[in-house]
């Protein structure tokens, strides 16, 4: 059975036309319908998700992803426009390419090869796939955990920026998802642990979260600043 707060309507405030937030205990909700609100990304100008806020002009800013110890390359595909942060196509399996103001593209990537369509979009990236379409949860059970900052597409094609501080299992997460009223369609994850970030800076909401526990590279909950990130996935406000 699920937790009465997971039973509960959720209610969502307002940041700017196409962009709401919900908290439900500790798990933060940022829903976007991409044909309202303009997506965008910071490409290699490591920044905190709260200066990427004020510099590029978001309203809400989340990792766009993993990153190598370069601490500028994306560790699966990632580009943006004509410029290739990232060629290395892997197994992570989930990839979002979107256009500002246009429907954007979930692919479930079964092979190490991308189609030729997603060409016409100005963003592709690849992650590691946390729930498969149509909201199969394709993670093991396991030990380890951590802080989470995911991203989801529900079933009438909008995002939802995720984020925990407090530590799941990738499992319990997905089953986290799954059992909330939000139509979760696929997710994938961005980061987890310290590193893991979301800003949200609208509708008079103003925060500024970070992860802290990752088994096996800081465990415990200690940390409380924003991580430094190459590469950001945001929101641009609303003028």
């Amino acid at each position: 059975m699920l937790p009465l707060f997971l039973l509960a309507a959720l209610t969502w405030t307002p940041i700017q036309p196409g962009v709401e937030y919900a908290k439900l205990d500790t798990l933060h909700v940022v829903r976007v319908d991409p044909r309202v609100a303009q997506l965008a990304v910071g490409i290699e100008q490591p920044q905190t998700a709260a200066q990427w806020c004020k510099s590029a002009r978001f309203s809400v800013a989340i990792n766009l992803g993993m990153f190598n110890t370069d601490r500028r390359t994306h560790t699966g595909y990632l580009r943006h426009r004509q410029h290739v942060n990232s060629a290395s196509v892997n197994d992570y399996r989930s990839v979002l390419a979107f256009k500002p103001l246009q429907p954007v593209r979930w692919l479930d990537l079964d092979s190490a090869r991308l189609p030729a369509s997603v060409g016409a979009y100005d963003v592709v990236v690849q992650n590691l796939r946390l729930i498969a379409t149509p909201g199969r949860n394709v993670w093991a059970a396991s030990d380890r955990k951590w802080s989470e900052a995911a991203l989801a597409i529900d079933n009438r094609g909008r995002l939802l920026f995720l984020f925990s501080r407090a530590p799941y299992t990738m499992k319990a997460f997905n089953e986290l998802l799954l059992g909330l009223p939000l139509g979760i369609r696929a997710a994938m994850h961005l980061e987890g642990g310290p590193e893991a970030s979301l800003s949200i800076h609208g509708g008079g909401v103003d925060v500024d979260l970070c992860g802290s526990f990752e088994t096996g590279f800081v465990n415990d909950d200690s940390n409380r600043d924003q991580w430094l990130l190459p590469n950001i996935l945001g929101v641009l406000a609303k003028r």
